[in-house]
């Protein structure tokens, strides 16, 4: 079985695991509505290195047809979208210094370690 989001005007508002068949049968609607997405597709990588339109889909991602794949919603408006993994960048890297508690600062335009 595969997994499937249904769009509505280029969001993701379901997302089902079902047949190719079951989805073509029309019994969850207009076929043309679904799109197939794969759960083992992150940041346009796949562990057997076929991933499936950028991303996951799940509720409220946003699919864009014209390069047919799948992508979260922007999370800060200073981030930008890499068109080659399908996911967010922030304007200052995460840190790598072994700390994983950040935070990003929008307003100050940084990441932020609450326990400090």
């Amino acid at each position: 079985m595969s997994h499937f989001a249904k769009i509505d005007s280029g969001y993701v508002i379901d997302v089902i695991r079902a047949n190719q068949d079951f989805i073509n049968s029309g019994v969850v609607g207009d076929p043309n509505t679904w799109i197939q997405t794969s759960i083992r597709t992150f940041g346009n990588n796949h562990p057997e290195g076929r991933p499936l339109r950028g991303n996951y889909a799940f509720i409220g991602s946003i699919y864009d047809a014209d390069n047919d794949v799948f992508y979260a919603p922007q999370p800060y408006p200073s981030w930008t979208l890499n068109t080659t993994t399908w996911l967010w960048d922030a304007p200052i890297p995460y840190p790598k210094d072994g700390n994983i508690l950040y935070f990003w600062d929008e307003e100050n335009q940084s990441w932020n370690n609450p326990a400090e």
